[in-house]
């Protein structure tokens, strides 16, 4: 249960640190697939990375009506996904490469999934 809550805090207070870690990562890959997915109340534009020896997921979501959200999940001690969900504030929007934004904003736009290219969040 501690680790659970260092995950929220994490989240919730340093949204920005998660953020630059989850970018850093797609730009050190050589390309990565931005989907368009239709969760219970809304859909959006999401791109996501996993981890795999902690069994965490960290994705930046784009939504309707322009809003971006950075999401983290773990499997919990009854081995449940929780996903939990951290809007980003413009601080936060501001540290996305425009590149991504433009493709994440054709994957929403479109509903058809994108393949990027890592280099894309270095220019």
């Amino acid at each position: 249960m501690a680790k659970n809550k260092t995950y929220e805090e994490q989240l919730r207070q340093s949204p920005g640190t998660l953020l630059q870690k989850l970018l850093k990562e797609l730009a050190d890959t050589k390309a990565f697939d931005v989907h368009f997915e239709e969760m219970e109340d809304e859909s959006g534009a999401v791109v996501k990375v996993n981890d795999y020896e902690e069994d965490t997921e960290t994705a930046l979501r784009l939504l309707l009506q322009g809003r971006w959200a950075l999401s983290f999940g773990y499997y919990n001690e009854k081995d449940d996904f929780i996903e939990l969900l951290q809007p980003l504030e413009q601080a936060e929007i501001s540290l996305i490469p425009n590149g991504l934004q433009k493709g994440m904003l054709k994957v929403l736009e479109s509903e058809e999934g994108l393949r990027l290219p890592g280099i894309l969040l270095t220019k």
